[in-house]
């Protein structure tokens, strides 16, 4: 006897490669994937209420700018939903977002109650590397959220930067160049969240061990525009002529294993880790966004 699904579509079994096809299948059918770590299984096209849709706790994008919804919601509001987004069934009544959050959000703007889904069944894990592949791949994220991304991948879904590569499609050179900017210090990952910097610069900026020194010519390169060629000969020009420390950025630097300690947590953190130091005395400000990112952070302190 053929089997149905609840909107009576019938049910078919294919087994997909491995890759973003096989974890981001678009097709109405349900198929079986198989990878190396999991096994999920997508279902067809569902229209669930938008009520009861739940976000992604390991969403990597943080913030969506407020003009680029709108035009989509515009676009939704005419088309209507083109690309169906993927959710999995936490109980009888409620979903978890898996990808496409920007038509989500979207979609609320319009005002629609429901919104077209594609149903998969998916673990915790499953769930992270799913919604960190997508991000990567379809979204248009920052240096600092892709590098983030890679650095849950590798810490959270226990898979190795060549690994990480074939999943996303990149060398395993872009990962690691990537990943290196997490070592920056706070304002300069901060200035390439912010897309003040490119990652041109940042790549330059790294090859200074000196963190005062960095930030130095980080500054310069803000307030004078340099280019990313301007930047590299002058970082090549530091290791035939020293050059000297602005006064004023020496005073104010952070001791050399505060601005570490810095950013390591911002690295951890997955946001700006701001750390303030008066003799034995200080605070840690860990900044959020929303309230999705709040329960983020306090998963990560196991609260």
């Amino acid at each position: 006897m053929e089997d149905k699904n609840k909107n009576g579509l019938l049910k078919k079994r294919s087994v997909l490669g491995r890759g973003l096809s096989a974890l981001l299948s678009d097709s109405d059918t349900v198929n079986t994937i198989h990878n190396v770590h999991t096994e999920t299984t997508i279902v067809g096209i569902n229209e669930i209420l938008i009520a009861d849709i739940e976000v992604n706790p390991y969403q990597p994008r943080t913030t969506f700018e407020r003009e680029a919804l709108e035009e989509l919601a515009a676009s939704i509001k005419v088309h209507g939903i083109i690309q169906p987004i993927t959710v999995r069934r936490l109980d009888a009544t409620t979903y978890q977002l898996i990808s496409g959050e920007r038509r989500l959000q979207a979609s609320k703007l319009v005002g629609l109650t429901t919104i077209p889904a594609y149903l998969r069944t998916a673990n915790d894990q499953q769930l992270l590397e799913m919604a960190l592949i997508e991000n990567i791949q379809r979204e248009e994220l920052d240096a600092m959220e892709i590098a983030t991304s890679y650095q849950r991948l590798l810490s959270e879904c226990n898979i190795d930067q060549e690994e990480v590569g074939e999943r996303v499609g990149k060398k395993r050179s872009t990962v690691t160049n990537y990943l290196r900017l997490l070592k920056l210090p706070p304002d300069i990952q901060a200035a390439l969240r912010a897309k003040k910097l490119t990652m041109g610069h940042a790549r330059a900026l790294i090859n200074i061990e000196d963190i005062a020194m960095q930030l130095a010519i980080f500054n310069k390169v803000l307030e004078e525009e340099w280019s990313v060629r301007k930047v590299e000969e002058y970082v090549r020009g530091l290791a035939t002529t020293p050059k000297e420390l602005p006064k004023t950025v020496a005073k104010t630097a952070l001791p050399i294993e505060i601005q570490r300690l810095q950013t390591k947590l911002t690295s951890h953190f997955g946001t700006r880790i701001t750390i303030k130091k008066d003799g034995n005395k200080g605070e840690i400000k860990i900044p959020f966004v929303s309230d999705e990112d709040f329960n983020r952070i306090l998963d990560l302190l196991n609260l």
